[in-house]
């Protein structure tokens, strides 16, 4: 694998992603422990183990979207089940409908699609991820969506100069990934949904 920008990111993301998963796992164990021996409970105990719950599953996202990809391929019970645990977090819920195994790649460029169709959601919603063929489909319903028509530019136009900061890194990194895969992307939007396909 070459050392390109893309790449050196993924293998930044995985790096990290690798390296917080264990101390977050270790954490819940921990507060199991507590539990089971009674020596702490209480709405506290409550509180630290919904927020490494959302760490965990935020952390499992982001070792898919930003991660190097290989040649794995991931189920759709374990798509869904990190796609689950996300929800629990927040106001979006999503729904995953390729059945079959997919290609981490693919999957990648997905969840990248869906951290863009977030930005546009902020009362929250549902993402709808679907595949015919090669082709895909990452479509966001919301009661109001909310786009910034330059940001959004950079994702069919490369060259365009939204203004990209690190919680936006996703308008960076999906248009680079999928002209990577020989894929453009084309969105469509109604003031009620965002879709993204590719």
């Amino acid at each position: 694998m070459g050392i390109n920008t893309a790449n050196l990111a993924a293998m930044i993301g995985s790096r990290i992603c690798h390296d917080l998963i264990s101390p977050i796992g270790a954490i819940n164990n921990g507060l199991e422990l507590l539990e089971m021996a009674g020596s702490m409970s209480g709405p506290e105990l409550g509180l630290i183990a919904e927020s490494v719950e959302n760490a965990d599953a935020r952390i499992r996202f982001f070792r898919i979207a930003f991660g190097a990809s290989g040649d794995q391929m991931l189920s759709a019970a374990e798509i869904r089940l990190v796609l689950a645990d996300l929800s629990k977090a927040g106001r979006t819920e999503y729904q995953w409908g390729p059945e079959a195994p997919c290609p981490r790649g693919a999957v990648r460029l997905a969840f990248l699609a869906i951290m863009c169709c977030e930005t546009a959601m902020p009362y929250g919603g549902t993402i709808h991820v679907d595949t015919s063929g090669r082709d895909w489909s990452v479509k966001g319903v919301t009661a109001e969506t909310k786009l910034d028509a330059d940001l959004w530019n950079t994702l069919s136009d490369p060259t365009s100069c939204g203004d990209i900061t690190p919680a936006l890194v996703q308008f960076a990194l999906l248009p680079a990934l999928t002209l990577e895969d020989d894929r453009r992307i084309k969105v469509t939007a109604t003031p009620d949904t965002v879709e993204l396909r590719f």
